[in-house]
Parts: structure tokens; sequence; C-alpha cells
């Protein structure tokens, strides 16, 4: 049953621990001096903060990701990423840790110190850069060396910082001596095809090596202050005194007082409890249960979580290190026990794995008093609801059945005396239990008995201790170890002062197994996980909230020896469950400090075989502050950067190339032929002219005679048509033309729109329709837009009103593609929908502006979404012009005919009545792709005969518009002594311009593209 339920679960942690002998030793340096120095002190200290101050309490805006600077993981998920720190948005609670395992003290101190230092936040700029608190772990191996730890730690510890984080000043350090050291940093960040992924943290135990561990953290919205005492120092009197007396020794007098009111003892209430970090040397042990208990009396509200100092070898001597900036210069203590307070935007959550194996049936005590059991008796009820549980589990897991029949009878020789109505001595009961267990638990249980005692407020819950974890329940007995047995009676004792028991209470005896710790690490997280997630869905109210630091505490008998081996295994258990946790750091210790479980009545105590791990988060929900993530970012943004750098290098390439091409040929010493009309004889491409010729993935050119352009326009055919070939090449015009078939039974396709519907009301509405034109560059300009974004262009233009869109999709001199056309007519649907009005969507029709001489390309247009067409009239023979309007008409293509000479004008007015829809004049020279800038030309198309022509076979309300250089050309008018825009506009308007084609015109600085658009109108009016 529950196995299975583990099955299905992340592999994690095991918790236990074995208290070795506490180690005696001398003070370093007067505890009487330390008091001074804290009495010297007047006012709280308030911690100084990375970010400017905020309300600590508030809770933090939604903030996004800018810059590299920072990432924040604002929910508790492996699959949350970095998102989101900005300038002036709620700073972030923030923990950073380093190790390193050189033998030189002062060269591994430095070196774990950059190695947090590169996991903060950069420095900002222009202001004082702090750091809150520094938790220091020195392995006890270092005590033989050249530096020794009592005057080298501390201060090479504020040197590198100061080296290593601009300058940075460390308000507050707390450290003590260790037996190993547990710490994690960030890898370098792996950058795969796709999207930027930061790795998870790597973690590492140091057992029984040279090693030291640095934790920096920034606390915004946290109040500090370290404290410490020797022994002999705490008030024994707890109750008796007032607050401020018994506080003074400790120097925590007066701190995190508000404002709020006072209490009996003239203290200031407190609305929130703070939180407490313990460091005590082995030999405090006698007065650690007294500060436990004064913290716990005059801070009702506080949690209080740490380890006791160890050492590598019983003949060395812990230390502890103390600094505050307003304290004057560091303290190191060879006993007694240091500490920080924390008070406000943070909260600490407790979970306790004790390692401990049940055996046997549930007992309740029938005699006992004070720390002692005299006599116990089976719970029968108990017990049977007990065995029904691990029978179900031993069917699922199917235990191995020849184990059991040997076990048989050992079994009902012990539950036929277990059963028995009479008091039994715990002695007894317990060699009558052995019996029944394997040899390795037998043996475990002739060097060390464990009873646990069940818990207050446990009763309801499922029987299984594994169970109850997993449901979030916390321990249903609290684990402890019998300090001695009566050889007379069979009784046995506790720890003087570790419990006091009560006749009544139900107790079992325990072993120590890897295999079972294991599983009861993965049912204690997969129980904070499910509450986790019962308050994310409002099943629970919300206590938890997403860590930003955890520390791992160990007893000294965990670690690869306890886990076979396996070296690491807490840690990178800890990153398997939590990987969205950017620190997680600890150390060995001695004993660890804490509740058993998260629930908020459990007591606070020391426990020996054990694990803790503490887990600290913003009360406010800060963001979280991921060094992987930001650095994952900022090679992302350098990616980027790297990107746009090769895309603008090539971007400049084709434009001179395309200036290239429209230049017209030095070696020509006259100006392109000219047929008697006037117009530019064109010659199409010759097969033996140099045509690229494609063959599978291969590419060659066949050049057997050169050929020259005469003139621009020339040349711009000539790839053009070489262009479609290679189209043809890939798809075939039938192919084509199936799809253009499907597309028109196809009710999702997209159907053509009414261009010229839509031009004419425009024209009826407001006398003169601007035609915005999306076009990447001019041939002899360049580049138009900075970054040309279609869609974005396209929604600014719908926004305007306009009545359609001109998008120029070649992509020889003008660098478009047809793919232009497909995302202007999708970026105008959407930006429709969004400004529907009373008169409903009202989207506006795309017009395709290339040099169209095939049919081929029209198929192309229509399926790309294109809704009208406009065909080059200088470009084209008579009988190509019909032809492909004839096309153009069956695709429901609607057809402008640009022109740039009255001859192409003519040419219009042969065609068959209402043939094409609209008349483009052009301000353009075809020869060499130039402009007139005066204007001239325009003006002098729209005032021809020939134009009067046009009208009479096409009709009198046939559009004209204007294209070239409208919106850029300059007029003098009656009104004004200079030139002007808007000149220009009025002057087409009244040679009889029904509108404009604007495109570069568009591109002024310091305006955008629809404002543009809005001041053309208003000149008109």
């Amino acid at each position: 049953m529950f196995c299975n339920c583990l099955a299905l679960s992340l592999s994690f942690l095991c918790f236990a621990s074995f208290v070795v002998a506490f180690q005696g030793s001398s003070r370093l340096t007067s505890i009487s001096a330390c008091r001074r120095q804290e009495q010297q002190q007047n006012n709280p200290e308030r911690s100084s903060h990375y970010w400017p101050k905020t309300n600590a309490l508030d809770k933090p805006k939604k903030s996004r990701l800018i810059g590299g600077q920072a990432v924040l993981l604002s929910t508790y998920s492996a699959n949350t990423q970095a998102e989101h720190v900005v300038q002036n948005a709620v700073e972030p609670q923030v923990f950073a840790s380093g190790y390193s395992t050189q033998a030189n003290l002062v060269d591994a101190l430095r070196e774990a110190v950059k190695q947090a230092a590169q996991s903060l936040p950069e420095p900002k700029l222009g202001s004082e850069t702090v750091i809150d608190l520094a938790i220091v772990t020195v392995s006890s191996l270092y005590d033989g060396g050249a530096q020794q730890p009592a005057t080298t730690v501390v201060p090479t510890v504020l040197e590198a910082s100061n080296e290593f984080y601009g300058d940075a000043k460390i308000q507050h350090l707390v450290g003590c001596s260790v037996a190993g050291s547990i710490s994690s940093s960030c890898p370098p960040v792996s950058v795969v095809q796709g999207p930027v992924v930061p790795n998870t943290i790597k973690t590492v135990e140091l057992e029984g090596i040279p090693s030291v561990s640095v934790t920096l953290a920034l606390l915004p919205g946290v109040e500090l202050r370290t404290f410490g005492c020797g022994k002999g120092d705490i008030p024994d009197d707890v109750g008796l005194l007032p607050a401020t007396e018994w506080k003074r020794p400790l120097g925590l007098q007066g701190f995190g007082e508000t404002s709020t009111g006072q209490d009996e003892d003239g203290e200031n209430e407190r609305p929130d409890g703070s939180v407490f970090m313990l460091l005590p040397s082995p030999a405090f042990s006698t007065d650690l249960n007294d500060l436990l208990y004064g913290l716990s009396y005059y801070f009702p509200k506080s949690q209080i979580f740490g380890g006791i100092a160890s050492t590598v070898s019983s003949l060395s001597r812990a230390k502890l290190y103390r600094y505050s900036a307003n304290l004057g210069p560091p303290v190191t203590l060879g006993d007694g026990c240091i500490g920080v307070a924390m008070y406000g935007d943070i909260h600490l959550q407790t979970l306790t794995a004790q390692g401990a194996k049940p055996v046997g049936g549930v007992y309740r005590v029938l005699k006992g008093s004070e720390s002692s059991i005299q006599a116990i008796v089976l719970d029968e009820e108990a017990t049977a609801a007990l065995n029904l549980e691990e029978e179900e589990e031993k069917e699922e897991n199917e235990e191995d059945e020849e184990q059991e029949e040997n076990m048989d009878a050992k079994a009902r020789m012990a539950q036929a005396y277990a059963k028995a109505r009479i008091p039994k001595p715990p002695l007894a009961e317990a060699n009558f239990l052995m019996r029944t267990l394997s040899d390795d638990d037998q043996a475990f249980m002739r060097r060390q008995l464990l009873i646990g005692l069940e818990q207050p407020g446990s009763v309801g819950w499922t029987a299984s201790e594994l169970a109850r974890l997993a449901e979030g329940a916390g321990h249903r007995f609290r684990v402890f170890q019998v300090a001695s047995g009566g050889m007379k009676d069979g009784s046995v004792t506790f720890a003087l002062g570790s419990v006091d028991i009560v006749p009544g209470t139900r107790m079992r005896f325990f072993v120590r197994e890897s295999g079972f710790a294991k599983k009861e690490v993965e049912a204690l997280w997969l129980g904070y996980k499910k509450r986790l997630l019962n308050e994310q869905f409002g099943k629970e109210e919300k206590t938890l909230t997403p860590p930003t630091c955890c520390f791992i505490v160990p007893t000294l008998d965990r670690g690869s020896k306890f886990f076979l081996g396996k070296t690491g295994y807490e840690s990178e258990a800890a990153v398997r469950m939590m990987p969205s946790v950017p620190c997680i750091v600890g150390f060995f210790s001695n004993g660890i400090i804490g509740k058993l479980d998260v629930e908020p009545e459990a007591s606070i105590g020391v426990q020996g075989s054990a694990s803790g791990y503490f887990l600290l988060s913003s009360k406010s929900s800060r963001p979280i502050y991921s060094a992987a993530a930001a650095a994952a970012e900022k090679a992302a943004l350098a990616e980027q950067e790297a990107i746009e750098r090769r895309a603008q290098e090539f971007a400049e390439a084709e434009d001179e190339r395309r200036r290239q091409r429209a230049t017209v040929p030095q070696e020509l010493e006259n100006r392109a032929p000219r047929a008697d009309d006037g117009e530019l004889i064109l010659k199409r491409r010759e097969v033996h002219s140099g045509r690229a010729m494609t063959v599978s993935t291969v590419e060659w050119s066949v050049a057997e005679k050169t050929a020259t352009p005469t003139s621009v326009l020339e040349g711009f055919m000539w790839e053009k048509e070489t262009e479609v070939d290679r189209f043809r090449e890939r798809v075939p015009l039938a192919n084509l033309l199936s799809q253009c078939r499907l597309s028109a039974t196809d009710p999702t396709a997209p159907k053509p729109r009414d261009f010229l519907g839509s031009l004419k009301q425009a024209i009826a509405s407001n006398g003169f329709a601007i035609i915005p034109e999306c076009k990447r560059m001019e041939p002899s300009m360049g580049s138009l837009w900075h970054r040309y974004d279609i869609p974005k262009l396209v929604k600014s233009f719908t926004q305007s009103d306009v009545a359609a869109i001109s998008v120029n999709c070649d992509g020889i001199l003008f660098g478009g593609s047809l793919e232009d056309i497909t995302k202007a007519r999708e970026a105008a649907s959407t930006a429709a929908i969004e400004k529907m009005s009373e008169d409903g969507v009202v989207v506006p029709p795309i017009l395709a502006s290339d040099l169209l001489l095939y049919p081929y390309q029209l198929y192309k247009l229509r399926l790309a979404g294109a809704d009208a067409v406009n065909l080059v009239v200088g470009a084209l023979p008579k009988k190509d012009l019909t032809y492909l309007i004839k096309i153009a008409s069956s695709l429901q293509l609607q057809t402008l005919a640009a022109v740039n000479s009255e001859v192409q004008l003519q040419s219009l007015a042969d065609l068959p009545p209402g043939s094409i829809g609209a008349v483009v004049v052009s301000n353009r020279e075809m020869e060499d792709f130039s402009f007139d800038l005066t204007g001239e030309q325009a003006l002098n198309l729209l005032k021809s005969k020939a134009l009067e022509e046009v009208r009479k076979v096409h009709g009198s309300d046939i559009p004209v518009l204007v294209e070239g250089r409208v919106g850029l050309i300059e007029r003098f008018d009656s009104e004004s002594d200079h030139p002007s825009v808007d000149a220009y506009l009025k002057e087409l308007k009244a040679a009889g311009a029904s509108g404009c084609i604007v495109a570069g015109g568009l591109v002024r600085d310091g305006m955008d593209a629809s404002e543009v658009i809005q001041k053309l109108r208003e000149s008109l009016s």
C-alpha cells in the first residue's frame, strides 16, 4: 500500500543521528567582555538591504525579467523558470553558498566566499552594498595548520566579501567548527538547441576532510541580531524573571520591538514570531535545555533551529565564530552558544527524520514517573489496527515467504507472551521481542535500546508511521535512547530532563536501519509536498511558503557510512525533491535543535541520531532569486544579441547587394535603349546568359555567354525570372493549381476580401485614402526600418482604421517574402478582432506588391493570402498584361495597374472596360529605380489626357493612387513660405488623385507609423 505510493515519488532524504560524547573546552574569549559590547547597543539593529527598503510584509507584485540581472521564481515548481526581477521591484530573499577543500585555510575561505558571491545578484550601482548575514562552517582539521581558525576565519571572510562582491560589508556573521560540511553551488549554464535551460544546483557532502562552507544572505525586511552566552550565563528561574532581565545576558533586550503595545513585563508585544538559529558547543549541553525553554517562554511565537558544533577528532575543541558590524571586533568562543535572531519577513519550516524503524506491537505505560518506565502492557486494539495495515503492506510487497516461516515460531511465542494480561518490565518485553527480529536488528537492540513515546494529538490518524508521514500528519512516536536499564526490575531510564513519563502513554520499540530510513524520508517529503499542494488548492490554511534555502543538519552517525557508502545521499535527495530551491547548505553536528514536526504545537528540543531539514522562506512570498536562471537569462540575452548582430550584418550586406542591383552598370556609355514612344526596350532573360541550375542539393551556374542588363528594370526582371524558375523546381505549377482548387472549397482557408470596395468606401468617406505599405527596404536608400516587425506594423495600421494595407513581398530588391503576406493577413485579422466596434469586425484587405511576370506568381500570392495585386505595366507586354489580369480574376484577385508614363496609361485604355480596378501612378523611374524628387511626374500623369482616356474606358470613378516618395516630397503652397509634405498631398488631391500609397514616408524620427498616418490625414482636412 504505502510502498507502492512511495515508488511513485522521488527518492529522498534520510534522517537519523547518534549523539556522541560532548566535548569540553575552555573559552577563547571572555564572555563578560562580549556582554559589555552587547550592552553598548542602545537601538535595535536593522538589516541593511541590497535594494531600497519596502514594507516587508507587503504582498510582492509580479515582476518580469529584464537584462539578466536576476531571475525570480514565484512558485514552488521544478518547471518554474526564472521569471522576473525589475528595477525598484520587490527585492528577493537570497541565500547563496560556496565551499572549498583547499589545504590552506585562507585560500579555502576566499574560494568559498568567491563562489557564494558569484551566486548573488549583481551589486546595484550608486548604492552601498551590504550582505545581511554570513554563515561559516570550518572543518576542525584546520586546527593544526599554520593559520589558526580562531584568528583567521572571520577577518578573511570579511575581507573576501569586500573584494569579491562590490566592496560589500557583512553586517552579521555566525559560524562554528564542524566534522563535515554540506554545501551547494551553481554549475555552468548549458546552452542546447532551443531555449537556454539552467542546470540544477550541485551539492556536496564533505565528511572528514579539510573543508569550509560559506553562505551569504540578503534578507530585506528582516531585523537581525547576533548573540552569545557561556556556561552558567542562562538564568534558571524562567518565568520568574521579567523578560528584560532574562534577555539581557544574551544581548536580546529590545530585539524586535514594535509600537503595537506592551506586555505585562514592559516589553513590546510582537505581532509575529522570531526565528533563532543556535550553534552551541558540545559542552554546553546541560545549559542548552534552559536556553531553549527560556527562548520559548519569552519569545512564545518564535521558531528555533540549529545544530551542535562538532569536530572530526575527540581531541579537537569546537570553536564558535560571531561578528556584528556595530559590536566591534569579531568574537571566537571555545565554549558556550552563539546564534542569530531574525525578525520580520522570514519564516522557518522544520522537517525531521528519526531514521528509526518500529518493531513489535504498541504498548501502554502502566507504571512510570519522571524519566523512567517500570511496567508496560500490550495495547491490543492499537496493535490489531497496526497489524492490519502491516499485513496489507506485506501483501503488496510480497515479502519473502521462507523468512516468514523461519520467524513463525518465534513470533507466536513472543505474541503469546505479549498478550498475557500482566504487566511486564520493558527490558523483559524487549528481550522477547528481539527473538522475532532479523539478525541485524537483534544486533542493534543488543547495542542500543530505542523507545518511542506517542506524541499528543496523534490519535485518529493511521497507525502506520510511514503512512502518517506520507499524509503530512508527522511522526506518531518521538524516539528516545534509553540511558540505563534496571538489572533487577527490568525498568528503563532516559536522559535526565529529556522526557516526563505519564502512565497511559503509548510506546513502541525501535531499531535503526538504513533501508527503512530511506522510506521514512520519502514519506516525510511526500507529506510535505501534499501539504503544499493542499494549500495551493485551498484545501488547507496557507502556512507554507516556497523556501529560499534549505539547511540540512544531520548528526555524526549519518552520511555515507549510514547509507552504505552512498556519498551525498541526503543533499542530492533534497535537490531532487526541491529543484527550485537555489541554496542547500548544512553541516554534520553532535545533535540537531528544532521541532520534530511542522505542527505549531510540536515541542522544541535536542535530538540525536536524526537529520533536520530547516526550510527558510519569506512570509510575504518574496520572489526567489536563482543564480542559475539568472546566468541562463544572461547567456540567452548574449546569444540573442549575437543573433541580432549577425542579422544586422546580413541585412547590411543584403542592402548593399540590392543597391548594386539597382545601379546602372558603369560600363554602359549610353542610357538604356528606348523605343520611339520613349518606353524602355526590355529583353527577357536568355537561356545561355548564366541562369542558375539546381539538381538535387547541388546548384551551379552555366554561363556560355554573359549578358548584361541595360537597365535596372531589365536586371530586376531577369532576377525575378530566375527566382520563379527555382520556385517551379520545388513546387510545379500543377501542384499549385491543385492547392488553389482545394483552398477554394476549404471553409477554413482564407477567403478574398474586397480591396476595391474598401478603398472606394474610404474615398467616399474622407475624399482621399491613405494606404500604408509594409516595405523592408528601398534599393536606393537601404533599410527603411531599424527593426522590421510586420505584425506590429500591421496592428498599428489596423488600429488607425486604414482602408487597406500594401505589402511589398519582393525579395530581390525590397527584402520581402511571401511569408510577409501571410503574417500581414493574420495580424490584421487579430488586430481587427481586438478593435471590434459597433460596426463589427472590419479587417483591411492586403495588396501584394511585387514584379509579376508569370501566372505562377499569382497562384503563390493567392495561397499566401493576398486580396489584390499590383501589376507593373512598364514590365509587361500588352498580351502578358491581359493574360495576367484574366488569371488574377479567375483567382478572385483584384487588379491594380502601376504606370509611370502616358504611354503606359494609353495601354490601360486599350484594355477591356472594367478589367482593372484601380490605377497607380508612380514617381519612380524604371531605368535606374530612382525617384522624381520633385513629384512632378505623378502630377503630370494625373493631369494628362491619357488618364482621361483611362477613365472613359474603365469608369470615371476608378480610383487613382499615387506612389513614390509620398510623405517625403515637399512643395510650396500659397499659404506658407516654407515647403511642406502637406502641400504636395493637397496638390495630388487637387489634380484628381483618389489616394496614395505611403512606404518610406511613414518612417519619421520620434513618431509611430500610426501617428504619421494621422498627421497626413489632418493635413488634408
